[in-house]
C-alpha cells in the first residue's frame, strides 16, 4: 500500500533538481524548499541569461518566429516556444522578454483568420494558450476571454471540434482553464470568469481527471504517461498540477490520479520522461524516453505535496 509520507522530498532528490538549470531551480525553491522571496527573485532572473531559457531567447529571429521552413510551421513553433518560455518562469518584466514580445508583435504573418499573433485563432485549445501568453508577457485580451467564454459547452468544457461535437475534450479544456487563471492572474476577476473555471475544473473532476463520466472507462492510456513540453497534450500529471497552481483543494475525486503518479516513481525516488509528443520546439531539454526527467520530478512532488497539505 502507497504512503504519501513515503512520497515527501528527499535530500537527494532535492540535490538532484537543483543542481540543474535555473527553470527547474526556482520553481523548487518556490515550491519544494520555501526559500525565501529574494532567493527565488534571483535564481528566477538567470532564465533570461542561462541554460535553457537564454538558449532559446538567442534562436528567436529578428523577424520575430523561432524554425520553420514554411510560414504555418514557423507561426506554431513560434507559439510553441513562448508556452515553453512561459513554462519555464522567464520574468515578463526582464529586458529579454520584452525584447522578444516586440519582435513577436511584428509578426508579419498571422493567424488563418488574419488575426495577430496575440488575438488568437479560432480553435479554443490554441487560443486558451494564447490568451495565457497575453495574460503573462503583454496585456489581458479580453476580447479573447470573452470569446473563450462564449464557446464553453454545456458539460463545461470546450471542444476545438465544436460546434459538430457537443462534448468537450480534455485536451482544449485544460488550454483554456491555464489561459483562464492567467488571464484572472493579471488582474482580469470577473464573476464569469471565476463560474467558467469552476464549471471546468468540476469536469476534471467529475471524470477523476481521466474518465469517461459515462462509462467510468479511461479515455486514453497515454494520459497515464507523462511528458514535458505538453503542448496541447492533456495527461494526468499536467491536470493535476493545474489544480495545484489554480489553488483547487484537492478532494476524493482526484486520489485515483494521486496514485497513478505515485505509481510513476521510480526506484531511485525520481519520476521519468514516459513519452515525447511529435510538436517541436528548436531545443531539447530531456530527451531520452524512460530516463528520469527533472520536469517530471520536479511536478510530480509538487503536485504530492500540494494533495498531502490539503
Amino acid at each position: 500500500m502507497m504512503r504519501l509520507h513515503d512520497y515527501k522530498p528527499r535530500p537527494a532528490q532535492l540535490k538532484w533538481l537543483l543542481d540543474s538549470d535555473p527553470a527547474i531551480r526556482w520553481q523548487v525553491m518556490r515550491d519544494l524548499t520555501d526559500e525565501p522571496p529574494a532567493a527565488i527573485a534571483a535564481e528566477r532572473s538567470l532564465v533570461a541569461t542561462r541554460g535553457w531559457g537564454s538558449r532559446l531567447l538567442a534562436r528567436q529571429s529578428p523577424a520575430g518566429t523561432w524554425g520553420g521552413s514554411k510560414e504555418d510551421e514557423r507561426l506554431l513553433i513560434t507559439f510553441y516556444t513562448l508556452v515553453v518560455l512561459k513554462d519555464l518562469g522567464l520574468e515578463p518584466s526582464s529586458k529579454q522578454a520584452r525584447k522578444m514580445i516586440a519582435r513577436v508583435e511584428k509578426l508579419r504573418f498571422k493567424w488563418h483568420n488574419n488575426r495577430a499573433f496575440f488575438d488568437g485563432e479560432t480553435e479554443p485549445c490554441i487560443n486558451g494558450r494564447i490568451l495565457a501568453l497575453g495574460a503573462y508577457f503583454k496585456t489581458p485580451n479580453h476580447a479573447l476571454a470573452n470569446q473563450l467564454l462564449s464557446e464553453q459547452l454545456q458539460d463545461g468544457g470546450w471542444n476545438c471540434e465544436a460546434p459538430q461535437s457537443r462534448r468537450s475534450s480534455f485536451h482544449t479544456t485544460i488550454c483554456v482553464l491555464e489561459g483562464l487563471l492567467e488571464y484572472q492572474r493579471a488582474g482580469r476577476k470577473s464573476a464569469a470568469i471565476t463560474a467558467a473555471r469552476k464549471r471546468a475544473d468540476n469536469y476534471l473532476l467529475e471524470r477523476r481527471m481521466f474518465r469517461s463520466l459515462r462509462s467510468g472507462e479511461m479515455v486514453d492510456r497515454r494520459w497515464l504517461r507523462f511528458s514535458f513540453p505538453t503542448f496541447w497534450h492533456y495527461d494526468v500529471l499536467r491536470g493535476l498540477d493545474y489544480l495545484r497552481d489554480a489553488g483547487i483543494k484537492p478532494d476524493y475525486r482526484i486520489r485515483e490520479a494521486i496514485e497513478i503518479v505515485m505509481k510513476r516513481r521510480h526506484q531511485n525516488g525520481r519520476w521519468p520522461l514516459n513519452l515525447r509528443h511529435p510538436e517541436r520546439i528548436p531545443l531539447q531539454m530531456e530527451t531520452a524516453v524512460g530516463s528520469a526527467s527533472r520536469w517530471n520530478t520536479l511536478r510530480a512532488l509538487r503536485v504530492l505535496h500540494w494533495y498531502g497539505a490539503a
